[in-house]
């Protein structure tokens, strides 16, 4: 039996991408605050477990593209390097105050005044223990099941996860990208994962599969719909929601 998804919050459901990260550099506070601002009543977000072992918000590998100049790994940097880092300055000088921050102070600042999509970032199936701190952190902060979900594109992490949490609603995240091996671009990892709803790029949903994935019992939350027909067209097909980088235009267009 599938867990619910976000239960109890209207649908259809809107993630602010990585904040509002169209107007504010990805994944910062300055970012996630804005999205509420504009309105946004979820966000989804990046982690990767750093070499402290500490749950840090970011989404590449390396900081190099965030920070320009550096070229640091997330997984084999302490959060003590990370910290100090420069991440807003490519967005505008006006964000050059902006750092890296911690799940964990993500959920200090908005706790159950939001809901998360948190994305595990995970190259191998290789465990570093991400799934098992996250479990114990999301316990440990209050943030019930009702405002979180768990996604990945490994659904070896996924299925980890589950182990340790097993009350949150995961999603298999899916593309037609060459980055992932062939059986994974259709959405077939959700057979390992044992998840309950599904994530694919909004290019990959069409009536029919939406029809089907429907029929099967999974939710559709489709990445990443900046315009606004598109959702409108996502919404009336079934979606329960999608995630954008413009969440202010976004649900204008869905109220419309």
């Amino acid at each position: 039996m599938k867990t619910a998804l976000l239960q109890g919050h209207p649908r259809p459901l809107v993630f602010a991408h990585r904040g509002a990260s169209a107007y504010a550099p990805e994944n910062t506070l300055a970012s996630f605050k804005l999205a509420r601002d504009l309105g946004a009543p979820g966000i989804e977000l990046d982690i990767h477990r750093c070499a402290s072992g500490e749950l840090v918000v970011f989404h590449d590998d390396t900081t190099e593209r965030l920070c320009p100049g550096t070229n640091h790994s997330i997984i084999d940097t302490p959060w003590s390097v990370l910290k100090t880092l420069d991440i807003g300055s490519w967005k505008g000088s006006q964000f050059s105050h902006e750092r890296p921050i911690l799940l964990a102070e993500l959920f200090e600042e908005f706790g159950t005044t939001l809901y998360y999509d948190i994305e595990i970032k995970a190259r191998t199936t290789e465990d570093r223990g991400a799934e098992q701190v996250l479990a114990e952190l999301l316990t440990a902060m209050n943030i019930p099941p009702e405002n979180a979900t768990i996604s990945s594109f490994n659904p070896i992490a996924l299925k980890r996860f589950k182990g340790f949490a097993p009350h949150y609603a995961t999603a298999v995240i899916y593309c037609k990208s060459k980055e992932l091996p062939w059986y994974l671009r259709s959405g077939a990892g959700r057979y390992i994962a044992g998840c309950d709803y599904l994530k694919p790029e909004h290019v990959n949903v069409s009536l029919v599969t939406q029809f089907f994935d429907t029929v099967r019992g999974y939710p559709v939350v489709p990445w990443t719909v900046d315009d606004p027909e598109r959702a409108q067209s996502l919404i009336a097909q079934g979606c329960a929601g999608v995630i954008t980088n413009k969440p202010d235009i976004i649900l204008q267009a869905l109220k419309a």
